[in-house]
């Protein structure tokens, strides 16, 4: 989970350098989402990325018997599988004080937004935060988190679980309030990941007793959340006493990595990583080459995302000797991290110098898609979009279509899910003719982006003209869900759901194995999980030495053996899946010497 969409991060770490400042704009996400100290509704849509089509926007069920204040916003979605996922946001109540609530899809259909188990015993202060998060690992399991504000006005941190179908009761973090002794409004909780149910890690920010902002990271187990904790290592590191924990992303139980932002001896904001292996986390490092990339000294706040333990992505921006603003992105690889570098093809694009990624996500090592936003010759923002395969990070493109639809000149790629690799959707907002905040969606199928488009429904209920997409996730199995913001024709803020099928598309390449169990016989056996797009596999063909496809005797078992085949012989073989749709890509080639 990251926040970079959420707020302008000069704002938040307190820089007074108000030249520099000007380099990273505030998306328009966080300017819906904190108007009139009411918070934004956020709608959530679908897409069945096959044929670029997404579900129509509707109003969030439930929010008029529980919203009796100024406004609502769901902040965060999460989905585990097509049609099943988890939201958390925030409400007005009666009292015109801020509470959260929390909402689930159940096999497409959302159900009715419910206030927050016991968010309101906690929340004396009347005040949830405006970042709130939720992971979801399977069908009614989910586990949340955010921020609220006690009797004495200090932000505190609070999480919740969801287990088969029932929330349970809010809680403060475990020994948050032992940390955060320097009160205030400091106290954050910005990051939340989950590998399976009850086995999550969070993070986000407190004030110490020397009013120094520090990171924490608390990790919960077997549904038992354990104590806060200092990152390790990131004191060291965070001299000038402005340290948050951003990222989180979970790839096994007991095995997550966190990214951040510290402030230096000389008070210029850096960028670090750290990672939790077996349970136990390790000591927070400088994120490597950023800082001789980052010479202006502010890196907007980073944020991470893991295909597996040691193998992950970062992105955000950087200031570089000029004060502009500029887009970066690093891989780790089993376990060490490359250097950081400017996203290619951004400093084409980037002529107004104003880039960043917001948006990041792997789906295996070294194969990442991210979405940000530069500033042309015009100074007008637009979004833009970057793949990497295996290991090489491509040309950043704008994203197709959407000048077409930002006529006023500010347009953001605000949020990026990948169901597999190469089949993403991402989305954010623009301006129209009138200068008009709308909603966009655009979909990846198969390594190439479609055309953005505006959110089917939202312009009827955007009726005052304040729409943007917020959050979009995708599950394995291709579906999609997303939330975003819009006000209605009094200027109230609002939010609307859609949901819609899976995604079809035909399978990727399977992983393979192949070896000569006995005389004349080739046994392939296929690892892992070949994406299918929710369509299942029907059958397997093989390729021999570049001939024909033929069909595997095997049917769609996983495991396939080849016999009469020449004894001594060296065979170059090929495998691909199959589904409803046709036939998908084939494997690498496996070179096989026969008994």
């Amino acid at each position: 989970m990251n926040i970079m969409r959420f707020f302008k991060a000069p704002q938040l770490l307190g820089r007074a350098d108000s030249n520099r400042s000007r380099q990273f704009r505030l998306p328009r996400a966080f300017l819906t989402i904190a108007v009139s100290s009411a918070v934004a509704s956020v709608f959530f849509v679908s897409s069945a990325q096959a044929n670029g089509t997404w579900g129509t926007a509707i109003e969030v069920p439930g929010f008029a018997s529980i919203s009796t204040g100024a406004g609502v916003a769901v902040n965060t979605v999460s989905c585990s599988s097509d049609g099943n996922c988890g939201a958390i946001g925030a409400y007005t109540d009666a009292s015109n004080a801020v509470q959260a609530f929390v909402s689930n899809e159940t096999s497409g259909t959302w159900g009715v937004a419910i206030p927050v188990p016991g968010i309101a015993t906690l929340n004396f202060g009347g005040a949830v935060g405006i970042i709130l998060v939720i992971s979801c690992t399977s069908t009614g399991n989910c586990s949340a988190g955010g921020t609220y504000t006690d009797v004495s006005k200090n932000t505190q941190v609070f999480v919740v679980n969801e287990t088969n179908g029932t929330w349970g009761s809010a809680i403060e973090v475990p020994g948050f309030a032992a940390l955060n002794t320097g009160g205030g409004t400091s106290g954050q909780l910005f990051a939340l990941s989950c590998s399976s149910a009850g086995n999550c890690s969070a993070g986000g920010a407190y004030k110490d007793s020397s009013s120094k902002v520090q990171s924490f990271v608390v990790s919960e187990t077997n549904g038992m959340w354990g104590a806060a904790q200092e990152v390790p290592g990131s004191a060291a590191l965070n001299v000038g006493g402005t340290g948050i924990l951003t990222s989180m992303d979970c790839s096994s139980n007991g095995n997550c990595s966190g990214a951040g932002v510290y402030a230096d001896s000389s008070s210029l904001i850096q960028g670090y990583v750290v990672s939790e292996t077996g349970g136990t986390w390790g000591s927070a490092a400088a994120a490597p080459g950023l800082a001789a990339l980052n010479a202006g000294g502010y890196t907007v706040p980073i944020q991470i995302s893991c295909s597996s333990a040691g193998n992950c992505g970062v992105a955000g921006g950087y200031a570089d000797s000029l004060n502009n603003s500029q887009a970066y992105v690093a891989n780790e690889i089993n376990g060490t991290w490359g250097g950081a570098i400017e996203v290619p093809g951004t400093s084409q694009l980037n002529a107004g110098n104003g880039a960043s990624v917001y948006a990041i996500q792997c789906r295996a090592a070294g194969s990442c898609s991210a979405g940000g936003t530069y500033a042309d010759a015009s100074n007008n923002t637009q979004g833009f979009l970057v793949d990497e395969t295996n290991g090489t990070w491509g040309t950043a493109v704008e994203v197709p279509g959407l000048a077409a639809l930002n006529v006023g000149g500010s347009a953001d790629v605000l949020t990026l899910s990948c169901g597999s690799f190469g089949n993403c959707s991402a989305g954010g907002d623009y301006a129209d003719a009138l200068g008009n905040g709308q909603g966009f969606v655009v979909n990846e199928t198969d390594g190439t982006w479609g055309t953005a488009v505006e959110i089917p429904g939202l312009g009827a209920l955007n009726a005052g003209q304040g729409a943007t997409l917020g959050w979009v996730s995708c599950s394995m199995d291709g579906s999609c869900s997303a939330g975003g913001t819009y006000t209605d024709a009094s200027n109230n803020p609002q939010g609307f759901f859609v949901s819609a099928a899976a995604d079809i598309f035909v399978p990727g390449s399977p992983s393979v194995r192949a070896k000569s169990t006995s005389k004349g016989v080739v046994t392939l056996s296929v690892t892992g999980t070949t994406p299918n797009g929710g369509s299942p596999i029907t059958d397997y063909q093989y390729s021999i030495n570049g001939g024909g496809w033929k069909n595997s005797p095997s049917g769609n078992s996983r495991t396939i053996r080849l016999s009469h085949l020449t004894s001594g012989r060296t065979y170059r073989i090929k495998l691909r899946a199959s589904n409803e749709i046709g036939q998908g890509k084939p494997s690498s080639t496996k070179v096989v010497k026969i008994k």
